[in-house]
């Protein structure tokens, strides 16, 4: 695949796209330098005027993850070099980087990961039909009729495919739908969290980049949401390069790929990698260099700004005035004729599957508290308490836990749906990843909260009893601040979503008659404040005015009908639990305080990655062996089929023959072979099989041991059958022609393989006294067999 990049991605093509990159973003970083001003304003005038809205009566944790990791363990990834299915061991950090290593062991040691997966963009699939969808929606240029041979061979059918429309592709596979599952579940999280990847207590760079990405694509008639906003800034910029120069590529490059459908689409897949990769380069150099720029120049600005503050403030309202005479009219028709009839059935779609979602969150962090409690009470008081809180503390962060939490906010995207057509709602999938984020931050939150109010009630050491009472009692006490909380974020949700959906409407409706206008009103801006007064964002804030108004009187009705559990504005509670504050914001170490004490002493860096503590517990793979390599479809079914003929008897290089491993199983043995004695003996005078009748002369009772001998021997023959069945013939033959001698000689060379599965034991008697006893009982066996001979001669 390497000669398709470069027959496609000659000198010539790599020329032209770094001069295209490099024009798109002379264009937006035009925009980011004109935003970053404006920012920095609007940052410093906040920090003047700050008014007190609603306080939050949670508390909120700094480093809530710190030297902890998401989850770790193995799967099967797809090498496209050799086309092969290599076991890889996957590490979730922190920081929701997905990093692979060769195995555990290189891990522990602190090797190189072999490749780290930032999920910023990606889509998580579970079915091979999904991705081809999305394949051939991307690829609409690249004709052809698919082809019946699949994309690839899967070894199994619990699949997980990580598509990104410019990236790598990923394909893994595991061989349970537990596993399956939980993948899944974590790569969701990775994707979700890293998409939110601006950081928001950047005040200044942050909001000058939104509007800059915003104000760059309304330039090109795109307006509203826009599903790849995600990543980091660099991330980002290199999507809207792409999304602009990938079109023009493939007019030039799908006419001359060669090949099969499926090949051709592959072909392309790896030429856009290489295009992103370029692109991100270039785009990263530039972005460091204008960012540079613009923080080389903040403290002059910031100079100039605070001395004037008055007089910007006023020449901002001066201008918007005016704007606002000649806007107004126009946004507000637009509001009656075509907002405002849909503003209650769309705040209705959002109200609902977000309030079932907090609920689902409270109801959590209420059995958790439940459960633990429980525990506590049952096990004995504080000492296992360092254990229950150290998996409350991850619990907001535990994909597998919250995935029912989540599932209620996806209910989100189909209810959304039918506003595409009416306001132009490109990607629904926005307001569902943002609520997402939203329930992880209020419960983690609550359990921060109630983490330190816990910690600070258990001061008097209080007995088991009185310990449930202190829990039971916090869990309420946070259980409020969490309803007033839920009310106050969620309120603030509806809000953002009904503008991100009304807005770009709009001003895409008003652009047209109003733009051509919009720029005799510049000369109204001294010279001096050019910088912070821009004509184009006082016109946004207008349209914006137009609409908040009936916004904010649908959310308030909402609240006052307490539809779905809403405070009502009116209801403020402004530092109302002033205790809190005076809690100290340390991370509390449980498990050294009130459970196992940790070894004290300086670790290495080995003894650290090992020793981290792990969000989702590990998958229990049962003794299932991994082959390190697969290729085709049947390995690794062989592989679960061979574990299952193991735990019926068969001697597997993974697992080892079952047999009596202690003497007491062998006891069992022996009590049910002197029943069966009974039954096998042929009572005295009785028919022999020739017709003869038996002398009444005494035959030796057999003992209970002599049972033993046949009967494990028969078990370890039907083990030996099954795990080599090519010598099955051969010792049948060998079995209907020995002789008794030659039986003899068998039986006593056979107990020491028996033996050889006893000496685990851990009872009383030893494998050697075990396996004498089975060797006299096989000497005994063998006289009576010679009497019973004797008896035939005779008769």
């Amino acid at each position: 695949m390497g000669d398709v990049i470069s027959t496609h991605l000659d000198e010539n093509r790599r020329q032209f796209i770094t001069e295209r990159t490099g024009k798109i973003l002379d264009e937006f970083f035009q925009f980011f330098e004109e935003q970053y001003p404006l920012a920095l304003f609007n940052k410093i005038r906040y920090e003047v005027e700050e008014n007190g809205g609603p306080q939050p009566q949670l508390l909120q944790r700094k480093a809530p993850l710190k030297d902890k990791v998401i989850f770790s363990g193995n799967l099967y990834q797809y090498m496209e070099i050799n086309r092969k299915w290599k076991n890889r061991y996957f590490v979730v950090h922190d920081d929701y980087d997905v990093a692979f290593y060769d195995g555990k062991m290189a891990f522990d040691r602190g090797a190189n990961p072999k490749g780290v997966i930032n999920c910023a963009g990606y889509k998580v699939l579970k079915s091979m039909d999904q991705y081809l969808e999305l394949i051939n929606n991307s690829m609409s240029g690249i004709k052809g009729k698919a082809s019946s041979n699949p994309f690839l061979k899967w070894p199994t059918e619990f699949r997980t495919i990580l598509w990104h429309p410019y990236e790598h592709h990923y394909y893994f596979c595991v061989i349970s739908e537990k596993e399956q599952q939980k993948w899944h579940a974590v790569f969701q999280d990775c994707v979700r969290h890293r998409n939110n990847g601006l950081p928001e207590d950047c005040k200044v760079e942050t909001p000058a980049f939104t509007d800059a990405v915003r104000l760059y694509r309304q330039s090109k008639d795109q307006y509203g949401t826009w599903d790849m906003l995600c990543g980091n800034q660099e991330q980002i910029i290199s999507n809207l390069v792409m999304e602009e120069l990938l079109p023009e590529l493939g007019t030039a490059i799908h006419p001359k790929l060669k090949g099969k459908f499926h090949d051709r689409q592959r072909a392309w897949i790896l030429i856009t990698e290489a295009v992103h990769k370029m692109v991100l380069a270039q785009t990263k150099v530039r972005y460091e260099a204008v960012l540079q720029k613009c923080e080389e120049a903040r403290p002059g600005l910031e100079s100039r700004i605070r001395p004037d503050m008055d007089q910007i403030i006023s020449s901002k309202e001066h201008v918007g005035n005016k704007i606002r005479v000649y806007v107004m009219p126009k946004a507000e028709a637009c509001v009656r004729n075509n907002v405002q009839p849909y503003i209650s059935s769309i705040l209705d779609a959002l109200m609902g599957p977000t309030s079932r979602g907090f609920s689902e969150v409270r109801d959590l962090f209420f059995k958790e508290i439940v459960e633990m409690n429980k525990n506590v009470l049952n096990e004995g008081g504080q000492h296992k308490l360092g254990e229950h809180m150290e998996k409350l503390n991850v619990l907001p962060y535990h994909p597998v836990k919250m995935q029912s939490c989540y599932e209620h906010l996806e209910q989100l995207q189909p209810q959304l749906e039918g506003l595409q057509q009416r306001f132009d709602l490109s990607s629904p999938a926005v307001f569902v990843q943002r609520g997402q984020i939203l329930m992880r931050e209020l419960l983690d939150n609550a359990v921060y909260t109630f983490e330190q109010l816990l910690h600070q009630g258990l001061g008097s050491s209080p007995d088991k009893e009185q310990l449930c009472k202190t829990i039971q009692r916090i869990q309420e006490r946070v259980l409020k601040k969490y309803d007033y909380d839920s009310s106050t974020v969620r309120k603030k949700f509806f809000r953002e979503a009904l503008l991100q959906i009304t807005i770009p409407y709009m001003l895409k409706n008003l652009s047209s008659s109003v733009n051509t206008a919009l720029p005799k009103f510049q000369e109204y801006i001294f010279e001096d404040f050019s910088k912070f007064i821009l004509v184009d964002n006082i016109f946004e804030e207008v349209v914006l005015q137009s609409v908040s108004k009936d916004i904010m009187l649908a959310v308030k009705e909402a609240a006052v009908q307490r539809k779905h559990n809403l405070f009502r504005d009116s209801i403020v509670l402004s530092n109302s639990d002033p205790n809190l504050l005076l809690l100290e914001d340390q991370p509390i170490n449980w498990n050294s305080e009130f459970g196992s004490q940790e070894n004290s002493g300086p670790d290495n860096a080995a003894e650290k990655r090992k020793r981290m503590k792990q969000v989702v517990s590990m998958i229990q793979d049962d003794g299932i062996c991994h082959p390190d390599e697969v290729e085709v479809m049947d390995d690794l079914k062989e592989v679960s089929e061979e574990e299952q003929d193991g735990n019926n008897g068969s001697s597997e290089s993974c697992s080892p023959v079952k047999s009596p491993d202690s003497v007491k199983e062998i006891c069992n043995l022996l009590t049910i072979a002197k029943i069966e004695t009974t039954e096998v003996l042929a009572p005295a005078d009785s028919a022999l099989s020739n017709g003869a009748v038996c002398k009444s002369e005494k035959v030796p009772e057999r003992s209970p041991a002599e049972e033993v001998e046949p009967k494990l021997l028969q078990e370890h023959k039907q083990a030996s059958v099954q795990s080599s069945p090519s010598t099955e013939k051969t010792e049948v033959d060998s079995t209907s022609t020995v002789s008794p001698p030659a039986t003899h000689e068998e039986n006593e060379s056979r107990p020491e393989k028996v033996t050889l599965c006893q000496q685990d034991s851990n009872d009383k008697e030893t494998g050697e006294e075990v396996s004498s006893k089975i060797t006299e009982a096989a000497e005994d066996s063998h006289e009576v067999h010679q009497q019973v001979q004797e008896t035939k001669s005779e008769s």
